[in-house]
Order: C-alpha cells, then sequence, then structure tokens
C-alpha cells in the first residue's frame, strides 16, 4: 500500500438486510439444551475468549490531570513507533520490551518480511515481521531489544472503555511521527463488517469508534484512554467520497483483541475462524439477541441442538445484541474451541454446549 496505509472505507457501515451465515462443519458433541436462569443483570465484559478475567492495570496519568492529553501523549508517546517499508508506512505500538514485540495493523507490514522502526526519540532500527492476522487486521514487529531501550504500553481491558470518554490518538499521520490528536469515544462494540486487511474477504470485527483525528499513516498506532492506557489501536477511517482524510469517524481494534491475537501469533497458533453453522438475522423489534433462521445440517450449532427459532443471547458468557455481534464473537475463537450458548426458545432461557468448526 502507499504511503498512509490506513485502511478506508467507501461505503456506509451499516447492518446487512436479510440473514447472515456462520459457517458450517462437524462435530461429534451433541450438549443437550438446559434451562438456565435468567440474569437480566449481566453485563458486557473484557471480551476475552479464554475465560480469564482481566488483569488490573496501574493508571499512567492521575484523573485529576489539569492538561489530561498533554500527560497521556508523554506517558504513550515512548511507547508509539513509525514503520516503514518498501511500499509504505504506517505506526505501532510497543508490547512486550523484553522480548521486542511491536504490535501494528497487518495492512501495515503487507507482504514486507523486514521493516524499518522509528521510535520517539528518533533511532531507527530494523525489525522483522513475526506474522499477520489478516481477519482482524493484527500484525506482530520484532526488534533486537538490545538496540533500543524498549517502553512497553500499558493496556487497559476493554470492559473499561465508555462511550465519551476522552480518546487520545497517537501516530504517525502522512509520516508525521508523534503526532497526537484526541476527541472522545463514539461507541464501543461497534460491528465492522468491512474489517480485515483483505478487502476482497471482509471480516466481522468488533471495534472502537472515535472522533479523534486520524489520517492515513496512523495505522497501528495506539488510541488511549485519560489514564495513558491504550484501549485500541487505530485501524481505519471512513471516508466521504473522494476525500481519504478525517471526517471524524475512526475506527480502532479494542485492546483485547489485540492481545489476543499478538499472543497467537508469537506462539505459532493457528490464526483460523472458528463457525457456528446458523444463518439469521437481528430482531427487528430491538429484542436483544440474533434469531436464528436456519442451522447448517450437521453444523456445530446442529449437534448442539439449536434451532430455527432460537434467539441467541449469549456466547460464552458475553452478551450477545446482534447477529453481527454474534458473527464477530464467533470469529475470536478457533475451530474446536468449546463455547455455551445461552438462547431463548418458546419463552425459556437455555443453554447448551457447541464445539466450533471451521471451514
Amino acid at each position: 500500500m502507499a504511503v498512509g496505509v490506513l485502511a478506508t472505507l467507501l461505503v456506509a457501515l451499516s447492518l446487512v438486510s436479510g440473514g447472515i451465515v456462520i459457517g458450517s462443519a462437524l462435530t461429534d458433541d451433541t450438549p443437550v439444551a438446559v434451562p438456565v436462569p435468567v440474569d437480566t443483570s449481566a453485563q458486557p465484559t473484557s471480551g476475552d475468549t479464554d475465560g480469564t478475567p482481566s488483569q488490573p492495570v496501574v493508571p499512567l496519568v492521575d484523573d485529576d490531570s489539569e492538561e489530561p492529553v498533554a500527560d497521556v501523549a508523554q506517558a504513550v508517546a515512548p511507547s508509539v513507533v513509525l514503520i516503514q517499508t518498501n511500499i509504505g508506512q504506517g505506526s505501532g505500538i510497543v508490547w512486550d520490551a523484553e522480548n521486542g514485540y511491536i504490535v501494528t495493523n497487518d495492512h501495515v507490514t503487507g507482504d514486507a518480511s523486514s521493516v524499518v522502526v522509528q521510535f520517539a526519540n528518533g533511532n531507527r532500527v530494523s525489525g522483522t515481521v513475526v506474522g499477520g492476522d489478516s481477519a482482524r487486521d493484527i500484525a506482530v514487529v520484532q526488534i533486537d531489544p538490545s538496540e533500543e531501550a524498549l517502553v512497553a504500553a500499558s493496556f487497559a481491558p476493554t470492559s473499561s472503555v465508555q462511550v465519551g470518554q476522552l480518546a487520545v490518538a497517537i501516530g504517525s499521520p502522512f509520516g508525521l511521527d508523534q503526532s497526537v490528536t484526541a476527541g472522545i469515544v463514539s461507541a464501543v462494540n461497534r460491528i465492522n463488517e468491512f474489517g480485515g486487511s483483505d478487502p476482497t474477504n471482509p471480516v466481522d470485527v468488533e471495534m472502537i469508534q472515535t472522533d479523534a483525528p486520524i489520517n492515513p499513516g496512523n495505522s497501528g498506532g495506539a488510541l488511549a484512554d485519560r489514564n495513558g492506557l491504550v484501549i485500541g489501536m487505530n485501524t481505519q477511517i471512513r471516508t466521504a467520497g473522494v476525500n481519504s482524510g478525517n471526517v471524524g469517524v475512526g475506527f480502532a481494534v479494542p485492546s483485547d483483541t489485540i492481545l489476543l491475537i499478538a499472543e497467537r501469533i508469537v506462539a505459532g497458533e493457528s490464526l483460523e475462524l472458528a463457525h457456528l453453522g446458523v444463518s439469521g438475522e437481528t430482531p427487528a423489534d430491538g429484542t436483544v439477541g440474533a434469531l436464528v433462521i436456519a442451522v447448517v445440517e450437521d453444523a456445530p450449532a446442529a449437534r448442539a441442538g439449536l434451532q430455527a427459532g432460537d434467539l441467541i443471547v449469549s456466547l460464552d458468557g458475553e452478551v450477545v445484541r446482534s447477529m453481527v455481534e454474534l458473527s464477530a464473537e464467533v470469529k475470536l475463537f478457533r475451530p474446536d474451541d468449546v463455547v455455551s450458548v445461552e438462547f431463548v426458545r418458546d419463552g425459556e432461557r437455555l443453554r447448551t454446549t457447541v464445539t466450533l468448526g471451521a471451514n
């Protein structure tokens, strides 16, 4: 991609009318759906898919700061880098200082096997692309940690992010490294149906929406809260017509997703997407959940006892608000992962266990 590798959206991000197919595959398990108590107090959690509770993090900036944006910039900037390839440039976030790992967008690294990393102090070193995930648009770059005194960013759990809170973007728009802009979080749990780094194969990805000005080159950079904790990685902007610049609608991959996928990449684990095997829609009457219209024969959902007419309201303890949200949540898992599904059938709330499959 040319200089300024921020992916742009040239179409409106609206929900697709009609059904969404969430894959199909085989599984040998056939759990029995059982009644469960209805918990009306259930709230969204951090989005972790391994059941591990989020660890507390220490704020880098006090809540009572008189200049929160300036203090956030000072705290986070040492962890934000400029990444250059032979075809373009973007930004990155130091994730693991001890091992020299830097997270960025997959569309920043592209097909490159090596990059040049420039730090806040101006030092430039070579880096190796460890791997990338085109579905979530996340990549990991590694440098020799002995070449630079790395400062790892601190990440806040996604569950801490609230609509209206301060959002500070730090990156290298148009190659202008260490640029700082600020705004607010416009939405959380925003499903981007054009997610991923492959425009020919878009993936439903849950993102944070912000009006903090971000432009080409901000890709892979940090979106931080008022405490100097990274809440997301700036990844896409919505554009208007031929204008490729900021119009106040930007999207960042949430911190939980960044860490989950980065861990898989450095561990050499599979990045294959899981599939459930249902098609459905979001109820038009405002009911929260994903309404199953059809179940693919012999798919994981069918083996688990799900039926057309079921309203899926929870996946592995996470509230499901819509069909596209169900699709995005399923894709955070991998084939053969075992998850619990809560659904409503004929007014009764039930639970079953599904072993997810693959294409």
